[in-house]
């Protein structure tokens, strides 16, 4: 089937339009159904009417302490993998050897499981937010790496021969025409890197916090809270959502050039 294909009628258009939508409310439907009729408890499975009650059963003032405890953690340590995954990135592109001492290294980083390296950077650097930047810093910043790389070195060869020719500095080589053809690249890595943030910051709790929405989720689960967990699981990935669609305002707000055009 074409992914392009658009329906004529207006029905056809409308249900097109929605379809994300409807899917999304059938599938809660389906297991709200599910739970009702098939009698499972909420311990295993709460219904999401439980889920919804449960929400509000929490004081409004206490999601948002564990919500900015964990919103501030997943932003500074996106933050912190931005600061060094571009310049990390321009020298990896600009230099074969440091390409070559690098990548592997960074992959071996990345192929670490960060969940058993949480509890060493928790004994080396204390419980406060030092560690739990530095462990989502660890999780965000690879996908950032790749991908402005990756952008920078897909430059057209004869945008930097004429570059060569004019016998422009390396740093105008790469700032003007390098990094501007990396921008969707960049932006990519930002959008995967901005919800691996947010899980970073909840391996982080998981590992040692008195706050945040991760020790939220683990503390209901401990006491068997079960809908309470879910209901901060679903506040989490709401969370989690509306970063990952702020990336792309951004990107539509400041290079709106960067986009893909869409087809009439």
């Amino acid at each position: 089937m074409n992914p392009t294909y658009q329906p004529k009628s207006w029905l056809g258009q409308q249900a097109n339009r929605f379809a994300p939508g409807l899917f999304f409310i059938g599938l809660v439907l389906l297991w709200e159904l599910i739970c009702r009729f098939g009698n499972v408890p909420n311990y295993i499975l709460p219904s999401p009417s439980a889920i919804f009650t449960a929400f509000f059963d929490v004081e409004f003032s206490r999601w948002l302490t564990h919500l900015w405890a964990t919103l501030r953690v997943a932003l500074m340590g996106f933050a912190l993998s931005i600061v060094i995954a571009i310049p990390l990135s321009i020298s990896m592109m600009r230099s074969e050897l440091m390409n070559r001492v690098l990548y592997p290294a960074l992959i071996v980083i990345q192929s670490t499981p960060v969940v058993a390296v949480a509890p060493l950077i928790i004994v080396l650097l204390g419980t406060d937010d030092p560690s739990r930047v530095l462990i989502t810093c660890l999780i965000t910043f690879f996908p950032l790496v790749v991908s402005t790389t990756t952008g920078m070195l897909e430059t057209p060869p004869e945008m930097i021969e004429l570059s060569q020719s004019l016998r422009a500095p390396r740093y105008r080589e790469t700032w003007q025409i390098r990094i501007p053809y990396a921008i969707p690249h960049i932006f990519s890595g930002l959008r995967v890197s901005i919800t691996l943030a947010i899980i970073g910051a909840v391996v982080a709790e998981f590992v040692a916090a008195e706050e945040g929405l991760g020790y939220f989720i683990q503390f209901s689960t401990s006491f068997f809270k079960i809908p309470q967990a879910f209901a901060g699981l679903i506040f989490l990935s709401v969370i989690s959502l509306l970063l990952f669609k702020s990336i792309q305002w951004i990107q539509a707000w400041l290079f709106p050039w960067s986009l893909p055009k869409k087809k009439s």
